[in-house]
Parts: structure tokens; C-alpha cells; sequence
């Protein structure tokens, strides 16, 4: 509302950087841009066009568009890093494994910190790859982003292997009622 009273309304996109606590929902950011690695997600299950959407983010008319429509089912993002990183990202490390990962039914293999050389693609920062996987269920997705990873080899590369876990879980204890 401030920026509209001066004169200059928001226009555009707002991402809200959240995170579930014991005490509440608590905010970690806001920006004016996607979010990194949660837009991956989200765009994986994205089925209207979206620059259609920007578009019309960006010139006001966001009210005359359709609700957004979204695909059936659900995604998971699960991010690889590089040796070293956060702190000190080792660069130059082969990568292999890659169209292996890419032909997991429902994956999607997304480049962030990698590049070209002769040899192949390296490691390029600290966030190498996002694996996304869409699959009927969550624990669909979230088995077929574990299942490219595995085929993926990066010398001293770390993820995250709880991402959608508790979720799953959730997921698997309500099917059984």
C-alpha cells in the first residue's frame, strides 16, 4: 500500500522465503524474484504459460488471465553441491552420469553451477545440479529425484537426503486409513 501511495505500486513478482517452525510459520525473506531451488518445483508442476503469466505480472492485467492451472500429481527438487560448498566450492570436478539421471522416467536434470571443458561437464560453483522429479505421488517424486542422484557421480558432492521425507511419511500414514 506505501508503494502505491507514493505513487510507485509493486509490480511484478513477490517470493516469500518461509519456513515452518514449533512456533509458527516465520519469515526468512522476501525478494523480487523466484526463489532458488523452490522455483524448479513449483514451474515443474506449472502447466499454464509462463510468460504469458509474466507478462502479465509485469503490465497490470494479472485479474484477466485464467486461474492458473497446474499438472496432476507432485514434485520434488533435491539440490547437488559441490565439495567444499557452502563455505569454499571445489571447482573443476567432473561430472558423469548425467543422461543417465535425465532418462529416470519423470526427472529433469537443471545445470546451476556446471560448465563445458573437453572433458565433460565440471563443476562450476557451489549449487551444481537441481534434480526434479514429477511422479502420481509425492513418494513417487521423491523416489525417482533419489534414484537420478544415484546415478550421478561428483567427487566429494553432497545433497540432502530428507527432502520430502516427513512429507512421505505423511503421504504413506494417511493412505493406510
Amino acid at each position: 500500500d506505501t508503494m502505491r501511495e507514493r505513487g510507485t505500486p509493486f509490480v511484478g513478482l513477490l517470493y516469500a522465503g518461509l519456513a515452518l517452525t514449533t512456533r509458527g510459520t516465520r519469515v526468512i525473506e522476501f525478494n523480487a524474484r523466484f526463489g532458488d531451488p523452490e522455483t524448479q518445483v513449483v514451474l515443474a508442476r506449472l502447466e499454464s504459460p509462463l510468460g504469458q503469466v509474466l507478462l502479465a505480472a509485469a503490465t497490470g492485467t494479472l485479474g484477466a488471465l485464467p486461474p492458473l492451472a497446474w499438472r496432476e500429481g507432485a514434485a520434488v527438487t533435491v539440490v547437488i553441491a559441490s565439495r567444499g560448498y557452502p563455505e569454499n566450492p571445489v571447482t573443476g570436478d567432473l561430472i558423469e552420469g548425467l543422461d543417465a539421471a535425465g532418462g529416470v522416467e519423470g526427472v529433469t536434470v537443471l545445470h546451476a553451477g556446471t560448465r563445458a571443458t573437453a572433458d565433460g561437464i565440471v563443476t562450476a560453483g557451489g549449487r551444481a545440479l537441481s534434480i526434479t522429479a514429477r511422479g502420481k505421488s509425492l513418494g513417487e517424486a521423491r523416489n525417482r529425484a533419489y534414484e537420478a542422484i544415484d546415478l550421478i557421480s561428483i567427487e566429494g558432492a553432497h545433497h540432502r537426503s530428507d527432502i520430502a521425507l516427513r512429507a512421505t511419511l505423511d503421504e504413506q500414514e494417511l493412505a493406510q486409513k
